[in-house]
């Protein structure tokens, strides 16, 4: 046996946070329990659960501080309601019949607890451990999560100690907002205006880009940290190195233009990979997009169908998006883009589109806030807790 848990229960510094392995006495966990109470370091001592002195609790259970503990108040507290609260919660894991039909003699627990040096409530210390070892243990033997919530999960829900949440396009459709403004006050104020929604885009335009550099987007991000941001660079030659640049100065998503050499599109799509943004490519001009989708070997994440400011007396650019995604396989985000005004949204959302790309029709507005609200009400999509820690699954 060889089953890892993690759980964290709680709020403030009294908040726990429990890594746990459970494993056989004779396997790698077993040696790793011995070599954990036999090999001390400062600041760092294991301890045996006890539920009181002279109580081991069963399966035997090790508990490893997290943190070093620098003075005497901290080692009480991990001497004391961390190690009764562990202790406790394997003991009545047990009853519960958490382990199953595990012989509690045969295997053994290494957990890791984390206690925060300003930590003082002594009930909220124990009350925590408590909860999140008994989560852990019962993660660990249900191994969660398993692949369809880890799927489902991973992009939804941001890091609590990070203090900020890098958005996911996991729920279109979305509305990208094309700041292709070149006077830095009037993009403070269109910023300050646009309102705080999960579905809303920030577009760093190529106008902005060309303006300012990519030193906008931190200009960006100071007014909406949380925000996902496109760097709309279209670019055409040397995709990697500009699509580092673009991840460098913290976009979530680089554009290349459809016209750029294969090879070069190829090399921006790798680079986005490896940094972990998303790769978008704008078929402006390019006559055929699903034929330029199947013959690339790796393919965007984006794709965005773009009628031209300057050509805005034609149709829309719809494209043909059903076929655009079946080039790509499936699985891909098709944007519109050029003259998009709230008459057409649902129209646009009947054809396929995920992303409906909006300039002037907001950022020209004597209301910003009120017209990036028309549209997204237009979307028809409920908020949602990207915040979120503990959840149910």
């Amino acid at each position: 046996m060889y089953l890892i848990g993690e759980a964290l229960i709680g709020e403030g510094a009294e908040l726990a946070h429990v890594d746990l392995i459970v494993g056989d006495k004779n396997g790698p966990v077993g040696m790793a329990f011995a070599n954990a109470l036999s090999n001390l370091s400062a600041g760092h001592t294991p301890l045996l659960a006890v539920i009181r002195p002279n109580l081991l609790t069963k399966p035997a259970t090790v508990v490893i501080p997290k943190v070093t503990l620098k003075h005497e108040g901290q080692v009480n507290q991990m001497f004391g309601p961390v190690q009764a609260a562990i202790a406790k919660a394997v003991a009545d894991s047990v009853e519960e019949g958490a382990f199953g039909k595990s012989d509690i003699n045969e295997i053994c627990i290494l957990a890791s607890a984390f206690l925060h040096p300003s930590a003082k409530d002594y009930n909220r210390i124990y009350r925590y451990n408590y909860g999140a070892t008994k989560l852990a243990i019962s993660r660990a033997f249900e191994q969660f999560p398993d692949e369809k919530t880890l799927i489902n999960e991973k992009d939804r829900a941001a890091h609590a100690v990070m203090g900020f949440k890098v958005p996911r396009l996991w729920d279109p459709p979305y509305l990208q907002v094309a700041l292709d403004i070149v006077d830095m006050g009037k993009l403070r104020a269109v910023l300050s205006s646009l309102p705080e929604n999960d579905h809303l885009i920030i577009e760093a335009g190529t106008p902005l880009i060309k303006k300012f550099g990519l030193q906008v987007i931190s200009e960006i991000r100071a007014i909406k940290p949380n925000a996902f941001i496109v760097a709309d660079m279209k670019i055409l030659d040397t995709g990697n190195l500009e699509a580092r640049m673009a991840a460098d100065s913290s976009a979530d998503a680089v554009v290349m233009s459809g016209l750029a050499p294969s090879s070069t599109i190829e090399k921006a799509i790798v680079e986005a990979r490896k940094t972990g943004i998303y790769s978008v490519i704008d078929m402006l001009n390019v006559e055929d997009p699903v034929g330029l989708i199947a013959g690339l070997k790796v393919k965007p994440d984006i794709v965005e169908l773009h009628r031209a400011i300057d050509a805005e007396h034609t149709s829309h650019a719809w494209g043909n998006i059903g076929d655009i995604k079946k080039a790509a396989g499936g699985k891909l985000l098709v944007a519109t883009a050029g003259g998009i005004r709230v008459p057409v949204v649902k129209e646009a959302l009947k054809t396929g589109a995920d992303i409906l790309v909006v300039g002037r029709a907001i950022t020209a507005s004597k209301d910003v806030r009120h017209a990036a609200e028309e549209f997204l009400e237009q979307l028809n999509k409920e908020e949602i807790d990207q915040f979120r820690i503990m959840t149910d699954f």
